[in-house]
């Protein structure tokens, strides 16, 4: 038994893959959980509102290094970041004021405004594939590995290196310090407050005061934000295709769901819960196992569940089980 390369194994292919791969799930279903507890709707554009904020940074990532301009080790996507959530944010505010607000004031049931955020979801992909256009688009730069497999291998002295690309070093600081400061915002300021009144009473937020305006604008903005973010993200980790981004719509919705929809901090639980199980079920566990027992029993096969494939049949079938045994999910959720 090998026990030390098998941890070396599955923290390489399993354990660090899926934190930064639940990290961007967690950003993307915080901003549907924030949707949905304050405007009380799905928003099914939200994978695309992902697809076109990385857009809009891969657009100006572009010229930034056309110029030379670069962010060191760091990926110059981040400093084009900004500028992605700003264009992002003003398109979001203007389909809420062109489509959305004229659905809040029939009082249009929330089937009726996922109905509209579908038409939305459409046009955004179109547009997004208009203007960037189809193919896999690889914008990542700056240092490739934070820890690299033949580095770690010689510091150790094991067979099996650990490499942890820059990329997903990058997506887990990031996701982390957004996430803090987004439960900063909801807990400690003003308009984090009135958005938390707002979700849990509307009728009584009105008398108190509270402007449902802004408070609509301030959701729709760090909607916006948290899907660019998770949007960039994801892309500098994998790479950016823009039907990528309507699939993720699964696996985002199964963890706000399995978190408790409506609840940021089950959205953040969900994520990774979804990611872990995605990966695992859908690795190969044969190097691992052979680690683990004796050479005689080494398997001939690869050990695994599913191909990858598969691997959003998985989000698909934790969340049917959740909605069956568990519908408000982990934490209770229609609360913010």
């Amino acid at each position: 038994m090998d026990i030390l390369n098998a941890l070396v194994a599955f923290a390489n292919f399993v354990f660090v893959p899926a934190v930064a791969y639940g990290a961007q799930l967690a950003l993307g279903a915080l901003g549907v959980t924030l949707i949905y507890g304050i405007l009380r709707f799905s928003n099914f554009a939200h994978g695309d509102t992902m697809a076109f904020g990385t857009m809009v940074t891969i657009l100006f990532t572009w010229w930034f290094q056309s110029m030379g301009i670069t962010f060191g080790v760091l990926p110059t996507a981040l400093l084009a970041l900004p500028i992605g959530i700003a264009v992002t944010a003003a398109f979001a505010l203007g389909t809420d004021r062109v489509i959305y607000r004229f659905y809040r004031k029939q009082k249009a049931a929330p089937v009726i405004l996922v109905m509209v955020s579908l038409g939305v979801m459409f046009v955004m992909n179109g547009i997004v594939r208009l203007i960037i256009g189809v193919e896999d688009q690889n914008f990542a730069d700056g240092g490739r590995f934070l820890i690299s497999a033949g580095d770690f291998k010689e510091m150790t002295g094991l067979a099996e290196g650990l490499a942890i690309k820059g990329s997903q070093a990058v997506t887990v600081v990031t996701a982390f310090v957004v996430m803090g400061l987004l439960f900063w915002f909801l807990q400690k300021t003003r308009t984090g407050k009135s958005m938390r009144a707002f979700s849990d009473n509307e009728d009584l937020a009105l008398l108190s005061g509270i402007n449902p305006d802004r408070v609509v604008q301030v959701t729709w903005i760090i909607a916006a934000a948290l899907a660019t973010i998770a949007g960039v993200l994801y892309g500098l980790d994998k790479s950016f295709k823009p039907f990528v981004y309507f699939q993720l719509l699964l696996p985002i919705f199964a963890a706000a769901i399995v978190g408790g929809l409506g609840s940021p901090i089950g959205a953040i639980a969900g994520g990774f819960v979804i990611a872990f199980s995605e990966v695992m079920v859908t690795y190969a566990w044969k190097k691992v196992v052979t680690y683990l027992v004796p050479e005689s029993m080494a398997p001939d096969g690869l050990v695994q569940l599913l191909t990858t494939d598969y691997k959003f049949a998985v989000s698909f079938a934790i969340l049917i089980i959740v909605l069956i045994f568990m519908p408000t999910g982990l934490f209770k959720g229609k609360s913010v």
